[in-house]
Formats: structure tokens, sequence, C-alpha cells
């Protein structure tokens, strides 16, 4: 059997990804972001965000190897927000999401390096913010929760009380949309 790889360091994907399969190792791309622009289509973006995140393991992979690559995205108003850089971003990004719907935009790619066959998809899903006071959102970032997460929140964790409604798949807006990934995976030949 080839070995999967999940190309991220984030422990929620992980987490997500074992709820597949636990037979999987973790190899953290160092793919440069920066390197690709935003040209106003969200999937596209992310889709080439996971590839690039996936391939620069491939390199460094020997065995034979199914590589699953991913990048989350907020977007809003025509502005991608990524992961804010300090608190001061967070408080902008949470102030413009306060009280309006955004998308979320999960890109995986995954890479067969035996067969060099590679599937992207992207799962877009909207999300409602209740609309939230000065002190909510202060006392949210207080938490550092919003530090590394894109749009600045983490559905999953304390950010799930400012949730009014969504729209798609809540696994894709914690990182890891699982059924989308389950059914990629099996396209691709892996029995799990």
């Amino acid at each position: 059997m080839v070995e999967i790889i999940l190309a991220s360091a984030s422990e929620r994907r992980s987490e997500l990804l074992k709820k597949i399969t636990s037979d999987f190792k973790i190899l953290v791309s160092d793919f440069e972001e920066s390197k690709v622009s935003f040209t106003g289509n969200c999937g596209n973006y992310v889709m080439t965000l996971a590839k690039g995140k996936a391939m620069t393991i491939c390199s460094s992979v020997k065995k034979p190897a199914i590589i699953i690559g991913c990048d989350t995205i907020v977007y809003f108003k025509g502005k991608v927000f990524g992961k804010p850089k300090n608190n001061l971003e967070a408080f902008q990004m949470l102030s413009d999401l306060s009280g309006n719907t955004h998308e979320v935009y999960t890109g995986i790619a995954i890479v067969n390096t035996q067969t060099q066959e590679i599937k992207t998809e992207c799962v877009c899903t909207q999300v409602k913010f209740s609309k939230l006071s000065l002190s909510e959102i202060n006392d949210y970032i207080e938490t550092g929760e919003p530090i590394g997460m894109a749009g600045a929140y983490a559905i999953q964790g304390a950010a799930s009380r400012f949730v009014e409604e969504i729209k798609g798949c809540y696994y894709s807006v914690v990182g890891l949309p699982v059924n989308k990934v389950y059914y990629m995976l099996r396209e691709m030949g892996v029995n799990l």
C-alpha cells in the first residue's frame, strides 16, 4: 500500500484526516505562498496553493506516496482574508465579517508520486456572522485564537458562538473537507 502524506502543519487538518484514515504521516510543506498572486478567482487560487504545497513535498519522498495539500481562505467583498499577522489585523477582519455573510474556500490537491496523477478540487462554504460588539471582538482576540487562522477565526473554537448560519461543508471551514477528500482518494484508487 502506498504511503499517505499530509503536507500540513495544521493540527485541525490532521484530526480531520483521521476521520478517513489513521495511517498517514505529516510532512510540513515549505511552499512559498506569497509566490502565488490572487487574480480574482478564489477557487483557482486555493487549488494552486494546495497543489504548490503538495508538489513541494514530492521531491523529498523516495517511496510511492499519495500527498495531500490543502489551503483555506476567507473571501469577503472582493478581499482575501488570510491569517492575520497581528491583533490589529485580526480586529479589522472580524469587524468586517461582523453581521455579514462571507465565503470560505478550501482547495485540495492530491498527488500520486508513482503515477504522477494530480487531482485538485475546491469547496466553498458560506458563513454568516452575527453582529459583534467591540467588546466581543476584543475578548475573542484576547483568547489568542485568531492568530494563525484564515479570516481571524476558528469555527470549531470560541468563534463558534459568532456563527449564525452556515451553507456548505463545516469541515471545509475547519480546513479539510472530509467528504471531498475521501472520494478524491477513492477515485485515485486508495482503498480506505
